[in-house]
């Protein structure tokens, strides 16, 4: 299972294109909202209705934790400390750990990139404690999968597919999307 999580200020796109491109790879994806409600509101006014709230006692077999930037959305998920908890012990038990735009700060801030390359929004490179800034629109080094920003989301779908199931899937979904990038 994969858990995109949310937080009010989210970033739309990268957020809900991640979500879409894993559904089409018949991927199992749920919108996780860490707020107490249902209803996240992203940072540019768009509304959504998480599948679940969180609740890391009923999260089990977790294949990856997926991680939408925005602010204050990457800072609202920075802040919960039950989810640095969750990465935390996701990512030790091999499970993908993945985050784009702003949220690569988060798996810096809690010592997830120690010794990792990783990529983050343009300007944020030193949120990324611990590891070495790689430059690329997705960078995968072992079970961490970070992206740069919302122009990324596609190409950071793609590559959770790819990861998750496999390339010939990914090549699948990219080309009956007629997406190009």
């Amino acid at each position: 299972m994969v858990y995109l999580m949310l937080a009010d200020g989210f970033e739309e796109v990268e957020a809900l294109t991640v979500v879409d491109l894993l559904r089409r790879a018949d991927i199992d994806v749920m919108m996780t909202s860490i707020t107490g409600e249902r209803l996240v509101h992203g940072t540019h006014g768009v509304n959504v209705e998480a599948d679940m709230l969180f609740n890391p006692a009923v999260m089990k077999d977790i294949d990856a934790v997926v991680l939408p930037g925005g602010m204050p959305g990457a800072a609202n998920l920075d802040a919960d400390e039950q989810l640095a908890a969750l990465l935390k012990d996701a990512a030790a038990k091999g499970a993908a750990v993945a985050a784009i735009c702003a949220a690569p700060m988060i798996l810096g801030h809690h010592g997830l990139l120690e010794g990792k390359k990783a990529t983050i929004y343009s300007g944020m490179e030193g949120e990324l404690y611990g590891a070495e800034h790689a430059d690329g629109t997705v960078v995968i080094d072992g079970n961490i999968i970070t992206s740069m920003g919302p122009g990324t989301a596609m190409d950071f779908g793609l590559a959770l597919i790819a990861y998750l199931k496999d390339e010939k899937t990914s090549a699948k979904v990219r080309a009956d999307l007629l997406y190009r990038g």
